[in-house]
């Protein structure tokens, strides 16, 4: 019979391999913050907007957003689990996470959605 010291740290390796296995790739983060980027975009437009917005999008094929996230995002893997951060101005804010299979964003990024509208506008 096994003991509890020993359940435990096999247990604990397994969950660690799971963890590591299904923590989410960079594609998966970008594609999550590229969604929420426009989202938040087209809010900052107003209702009225939101067909100009889209057009712009189609307009410049995503070029502002590009611009944005290789300018702006960064996730940071630690293989267990990864995090998606931001910067603004100097300022690094950590805005979500992934693990096990999900990506989860932070409120926080729906507090900095005019200072990221305005920078991807600018095209900064």
């Amino acid at each position: 019979m096994m003991s509890k010291t020993r359940i435990f740290a096999l247990s604990m390796i397994v969950l660690m391999l799971i963890a590591f296995f299904s923590n989410p790739k960079q594609e998966q983060h970008e594609k999550i913050v590229r969604e929420k980027a426009i989202m938040l975009l087209k809010q900052q437009a107003g209702k009225q907007n939101e067909q100009v917005v889209d057009f712009g999008i189609q307009l410049f094929g995503n070029t502002l957003i590009d611009q944005f996230m290789q300018n702006h995002v960064k996730i940071e893997n630690y293989y267990l689990f990864s995090i998606t951060k931001i910067q603004i101005g100097r300022q690094e804010n950590t805005i979500g996470g992934g693990a096990f299979g999900s990506i989860w964003l932070s409120p926080k990024i729906d507090e900095k959605a005019t200072e990221i509208a305005k920078m991807i506008k600018e095209g900064l």
